[in-house]
């Protein structure tokens, strides 16, 4: 037999990134839709739900905003309206709420509003992406090397000697 056993515990974090969906749906139609805010382009989506460090984490896309989300049930607060996680990328600041049926979530607002994007495939594409950076640890090669600048920095001796050219490259 080989490849590795199905995670039993990511069909349960998608299925309550759909509940959740479903809520957000539900407050767009009912109280979000007539609002200037509102970008007729999008739908809502759950993008990336899986399974994190015994919770949920994925990215709500809505066409009002788009948060990474987790359920805060569970959760102590470090103040009375947020709490701080710990992600292979670095600490993030969630705020808490309470949606629907669903009760406490925990999240962090990425985009809002959403009229820099023209469509789903747009937004979640971003949230898609986004989800990678949270998830990619801050010590990874990869993440070193995107902090590195693309170019030297300017230097008053090498600008005043007429250098630049020479040292890009």
């Amino acid at each position: 037999m080989t490849g590795a056993a199905p995670d039993p515990g990511a069909a349960d974090a998608v299925a309550w990134g759909e509940l959740l969906a479903a809520s957000y749906r539900d407050i767009g139609d009912r109280a979000m839709r007539d609002l200037p805010i509102y970008n007729d382009a999008l739908g809502v989506e759950a993008v990336g739900f899986r399974r994190f460090n015994g919770t949920i984490i994925g990215i709500m896309v809505t066409p009002w905003f788009m948060n990474v989300v987790m359920p805060a049930g569970a959760m102590r607060a470090t103040s009375g309206t947020s709490l701080r996680i710990r992600f292979p990328a670095g600490d993030i600041e969630f705020a808490l709420s309470e949606v629907g049926q669903i009760g406490p979530i925990a999240s962090c607002s990425l985009f809002s509003p959403m009229f820099q994007f023209a469509d789903m495939a747009a937004a979640r594409a971003t949230a898609e992406a986004a989800l990678a950076e949270l998830m990619l640890p801050d010590d990874s090669e990869e993440a070193v090397r995107r902090r590195e600048p693309a170019t030297t920095p300017i230097d008053r001796r090498s600008f005043l000697r007429g250098t630049l050219a020479e040292r890009r490259g």
